[in-house]
């Protein structure tokens, strides 16, 4: 598997609040998903928390991966596992899920030479994958 060059860059500044209505989730949510290693605050460590737009987009990736089902350990253990990805590892890297299929989804790393399962040791090599869908973001208009 190979490391992206990511750009450590960020960009703007949210407080806990914005980046829930973003996500979809409370203000709250979002710091405990900061404090669990989820996202981190990457604009200010002091408190209040300030994250960047960056932070934000792994927010909803988090929500995403939730709402189809993955636990939050699974979540952790991907960030974990994705360091080489940079400073946003969950929107650098291709990621998928499987389908429910009565258990809970899997997450899908797809790679150039083929698609890893997360497992407990790590990301593993599927010789014949299952159905799965990206994950992809998209940001919801107010209406």
């Amino acid at each position: 598997m190979r490391g992206a060059e990511a750009e450590t860059k960020s960009h703007g500044e949210f407080l806990a609040g914005a980046v829930g209505e973003i996500a979809g989730v409370s203000g709250t949510t979002i710091g405990q998903w900061a404090r669990w290693g989820y996202i981190r605050a990457s604009r200010s460590d002091g408190i209040p928390h300030v994250y960047a737009f960056e932070d934000v987009l792994e927010a909803l990736m988090v929500k995403a991966l939730l709402d189809r089902g993955v636990s939050r350990m699974m979540i952790r253990r991907a960030v974990a596992q994705l360091q080489e990805y940079g400073d946003w590892p969950l929107t650098e890297a291709q990621l998928a899920t499987t389908a429910p299929n009565g258990r809970r989804p899997r997450i899908i790393l797809r790679e150039d030479d083929g698609a890893y399962a997360l497992s407990p040791r790590g990301w593993q090599r599927m010789v014949a994958p299952p159905p799965y869908e990206d994950v992809r973001l998209r940001l919801k208009r107010a209406r």
